[in-house]
């Protein structure tokens, strides 16, 4: 018999949270290991449910070089925030942010 498949998360690969602004002007923030393929699954209808219809999607603002755990506690963080509170996360200097192009 052989032994059990031991299965191991890669906790200390980088992840990022990032925010999108939908095509309603609504933001929405979440993480990933790869911003650019989940934005991608976005697009396509495969991302989170909130995101579907609501086109197109701008990247405004990364954050990168987290862990797991630190990119869901930093997202709950920013989810927390108010819209006014997120405008100023997005503008502030500092921080990762990507170029404004739309995705």
């Amino acid at each position: 018999m052989s032994p059990p498949k031991v299965y191991r998360l890669k906790l200390k690969e980088p992840w990022s949270v990032y925010v999108l602004r939908c095509g309603d002007r609504t933001l929405y923030t979440g993480i990933s290991k790869d911003v650019q393929a989940r934005i991608k699954a976005h697009r396509q209808g495969k991302g989170a449910a909130y995101t579907r219809g609501r086109g197109p999607l701008r990247l405004l603002y990364e954050e990168r070089g987290l862990t797991l755990s630190q990119a869901l506690i930093r997202e709950a963080q920013i989810k927390k925030l108010t819209r006014a509170q997120k405008e100023k996360l997005i503008k502030r200097k500092g921080g990762q942010r990507p170029s404004r192009k739309r995705v």
